[in-house]
């Protein structure tokens, strides 16, 4: 699938991971992405903290409920391993890995979020780059048909990516009210260029009205060395 014609063609998948390998077969890949329709969740930037990033408010005179929009979507922890998702489920994923837990354990302990009527799924992603090479898996926890007495966990594992290769979970199947949740399996798409070249590509064919942040990050699967580039609409 074409991730940038996908994008473009929904003007609403809120929130977004993509992990996955380069054309290059040198580099791991992470996105991590958010939109906004309420001033609320508009009012946010990406910012770099401890080799991961953070959400802030961009005006904190505007912010009403941090509850949701502020959180660490990014965190880096021991033994190569990054931890991408949209929410305060980093923290706990993260603090599960250090007492010789596992994503998955971590994520049994949390469900969607509490956000009636959308009840978002959280979204979760895990990269291991490791001796030359790269893992990742990905989970998504949401409601069964909007009923939230009916929780659902979903977990994917992909232990041997092809160079070029990614698959893309994002939040929403599409703009409504209240909004529709992703279903299905995260959607295998190509990734196309260089840091620069991947990144500008995705941020453009977000739509304009409704992006907010994106982060990007190319790690070299020998050497660990990492690029990153942010985009923030407010900046």
């Amino acid at each position: 699938m074409d991730l940038f014609q996908d994008v473009r063609q929904n003007p609403y998948p809120g929130r977004g991971i993509v992990l996955g390998l380069a054309e290059d077969g040198r580099n791991a890949v992470i996105a991590y992405f958010i939109m906004g329709r309420s001033g609320n969740s508009r009012n946010r930037v990406f910012v770099e903290q401890d080799g991961g990033i953070v959400t802030e408010a961009f005006d904190p005179s505007k912010l009403t409920d941090p509850s949701l929009v502020i959180y660490a979507p990014v965190r880096v922890c021991a033994g190569g391993v990054t931890v991408v998702t949209n929410g305060d489920q980093t923290g706990t994923i993260a603090e599960h890995l250090a007492r010789g837990g596992s994503f998955e354990e971590a994520l049994r302990t949390r469900t969607f979020e509490p956000d009636a009527p959308h009840y978002t799924p959280r979204i979760s992603g895990i990269l291991e780059v490791r001796a030359g090479r790269a893992r990742y898996k990905l989970a998504i926890q949401k409601t069964s048909g909007g009923d939230p007495e009916s929780p659902q966990r979903f977990f994917f594992e992909y232990p041997a990516p092809r160079a070029g290769e990614s698959h893309f979970l994002h939040t929403y199947a599409a703009d409504g009210d209240p909004l529709p949740s992703f279903a299905g399996e995260p959607k295998r798409v190509a990734i196309v260029g260089d840091v620069d070249g991947f990144g500008s590509a995705l941020w453009q064919n977000l739509n304009a009205d409704n992006k907010v942040s994106l982060f990007v990050r190319f790690v070299d699967m020998g050497t660990g060395q990492t690029q990153t580039r942010i985009f923030n609409k407010n900046r």
